[in-house]
């Protein structure tokens, strides 16, 4: 998602996605397209006595749904703090809370594997709108009926945050419900099986909430909560496998090591990289000097993506060290290969160069500096490497993936 910072709360950075710009006023329009009939709900509902007249005229309903619009987000918010505050008290630090098309989301650094600390977090959540809701109602209850405009937006809020609250709590991971029927499973079996039922559950709702938003209420918005809680069920699931699977695994043990490398020098002609790469069926390769009298040091890497930039008509003029990258991302070979994962994921890179180099090695054993002259280059490992691995501990039979899920609790 594309978002910009406005502000923070409790040290916490508050963005708006750019789909939160599109989604703010389609629901402010949606409640003022439908203000009569909500306002006539509240008055049945909760005797609120609002003038229908006077919440229907001129602009009054578009700037009444504008401010229901906001209030409901501002909830949201809220909501998402319950969460960040309560996970916080657990050591877990929370890089933002999101507003984007489809509510709030608030981004754990690390998600907790204890089930007691996972069903406090998801519940929080909701506990906080129902607060929100009984806090709007109490307003509701002491403003004067005089003044329909704002009894129409507090009893709608109040209304709305007590039945989100409810939603959240279905139990379609990857939402409130779904987490709490996780922690819950995980009370008596590994983490990473919880989730995989969980998910399985999560996904089942997904299609249910697709089909009734399809054929029944035919509602746009409940049809894309249902996607994604379809693909994010199935994204985290396969994390949190990945991650039992690859449990002690570090990344000299899957990556390609030095010896069985391809590498290019930097003098190698485009037009030779690219006859390489068709031969070779390689897409990147380290790139390494070598010197008489200091050996083969690594200076760059270069990729198809980067032999593309270059002309057909030039590619015999332009030579690697013209287009190679020299700000690597590197990491060396005792890291877990999860780290090189994230990496990966985090920079939307295919590969890391894997160096043996001891004055330059983080806490985490990673890099991201250009390369030295002290740098031992001891393989790469790519995309491809780590999907292979874990094809192999699936393909291995039942048995290897169940011992690694039995181990990750």
């Amino acid at each position: 998602m594309r978002s910009f910072r406005i502000g923070s709360l409790f040290g916490i950075p508050i963005k708006l996605d750019l789909t939160f710009l599109l989604v703010l006023p389609l629901f402010a329009y949606l409640i003022g397209a439908q203000i009569d009939e909500v306002a006539g709900i509240l008055n049945q509902g909760l005797g609120a006595g609002i003038d229908i007249g006077a919440v229907t005229g001129g602009l009054s309903p578009w700037l009444l749904g504008l401010a229901a619009a906001v209030g409901l987000f501002v909830g949201v918010v809220l909501h998402e703090l319950g969460h960040s505050l309560t996970a916080q008290r657990y050591g877990f630090p929370i890089d933002s809370i999101t507003l984007w098309l489809f509510g709030g989301i608030a981004a754990f650094s690390e998600m907790p594997e204890n089930w007691r600390q996972e069903l406090t977090i998801a519940v929080a959540g909701p506990i906080v709108s129902i607060l929100v809701g009984v806090g709007s109602y109490g307003l509701f209850v002491v403003t004067p009926e005089s003044l329909s405009g704002a009894r129409f937006v507090l009893g709608y809020l109040a209304i709305l945050n007590v039945a989100l609250a409810f939603f959240n709590m279905v139990p379609a991971f990857p939402m409130d419900g779904g987490r709490v029927l996780r922690a819950l499973l995980a009370r008596n079996q590994p983490y990473a099986r919880a989730t995989q039922q969980a998910a399985s559950v999560g996904k089942l709702f997904a299609v249910a909430m697709g089909l009734f938003g399809l054929f029944v209420t035919f509602n746009p918005i409940l049809i894309g909560v249902a996607f994604f809680v379809y693909i994010a069920a199935s994204s985290e699931a396969q994390q949190v496998t990945m991650k039992a699977a690859f449990q002690d695994v570090t990344v000299g043990d899957i990556m390609t090591s030095a010896a069985d490398l391809h590498t290019v020098e930097p003098e190698t002609t485009i037009a030779e990289l690219i006859q390489r790469m068709f031969t070779e069926r390689h897409t990147g390769y380290p790139v390494v000097d070598s010197n008489a009298f200091e050996g083969e040091r690594l200076v760059g890497l270069v990729t198809l993506s980067d032999a593309r930039d270059v002309e057909p008509v030039e590619r015999d003029a332009y030579t690697v060290e013209d287009v190679m990258t020299t700000d690597l991302q590197t990491i060396t070979a005792d890291s877990d290969a999860m780290t090189a994962i994230e990496r990966m994921r985090e920079h939307d890179i295919g590969r890391l160069i894997v160096v043996d180099s001891a004055d330059h090695r983080s806490a985490d054993g990673s890099r991201s500096e250009t390369p030295g002259e002290d740098d031992d280059l001891v393989g790469l490992i790519s995309r491809t490497d780590v999907m292979t691995a874990f094809d192999i501990v699936q393909q291995s039979g039942a048995v290897a993936l169940s011992s690694r899920l039995q181990s990750a609790d």
